[in-house]
């Protein structure tokens, strides 16, 4: 009798864990779908770029305001509002690569960020591991990023700047195999929640690789 309770539990948290993913998966693609309309519409309108403190206070407090949401229908609209807002800032940042001649720069990181997501994903997945080790090193890894981007406000140093790139690539990376392990051992049961972590990871991924393979095609 026990046994069979155990079983009936571990289906039934089988059956949860799928329906977060799947769900998750579904909600990211749409909000993909979603920002890349608004950004190619913030393209064609030619509207102007972000200041870095506008920047952050949209992105803080939409990103807030869907963590306060994430439990009731109106997450549903936080997420979008946030996934547009950071896809309206894509739009001036890839006219400028554009209009550059950069349009292989934008191919490129386009790509690279699909293969990361795809190949983190896909190890988690396929393997099953715990990957809650990486907790630590994400929040001292968010710390350093955070002085970073502060300092590179001010001082403007070009290595600096590439130098924060790289790390975010790395720290979004972790960010992925740390959300989608959280999906499968139920450490997260909230695919609002779920989506906006992965989606803000795949953003960070492609304005990283666009400023990496942008200094690099500049100085072929």
């Amino acid at each position: 009798m026990q046994e069979r309770l155990v079983t009936s539990a571990r289906s039934e948290s089988l059956v949860s864990t799928h329906k977060v993913l799947r769900n998750t998966y579904f909600l990211l693609a749409l909000t993909l779908a979603f920002s890349s309309v608004v950004a190619v519409a913030a393209m064609v309108l030619n509207l102007p770029r972000l200041p870095w403190w506008g920047m952050l206070v949209g992105f803080y407090g939409l990103l807030f305001l869907t963590h306060a949401t994430a439990n009731s229908a109106a997450g549903i609209a936080s997420v979008f509002a946030l996934t547009g807002f950071l896809g309206y800032s894509l739009g001036p940042i890839l006219n400028a690569y554009l209009s550059n001649g950069l349009g292989d720069v934008v191919a490129l990181a386009f790509g690279a960020t699909a293969l990361v997501f795809f190949a983190c994903s896909a190890y988690v997945l396929t393997t099953k591991k715990d990957m809650s080790f990486l907790s630590g090193m994400m929040i001292a890894l968010f710390v350093v990023l955070l002085v970073g981007v502060v300092a590179n406000i001010f001082l403007e140093i070009p290595a600096l700047n590439l130098a924060i790139s790289a790390l975010f690539i790395v720290f979004s990376s972790g960010a992925i195999l740390l959300a989608t392990s959280n999906i499968i051992h139920g450490g997260e049961t909230n695919y609002i929640r779920a989506t906006v972590d992965l989606y803000v990871s795949l953003y960070n991924l492609f304005v990283s690789f666009l400023n990496i393979f942008g200094v690099l095609g500049n100085d072929d």
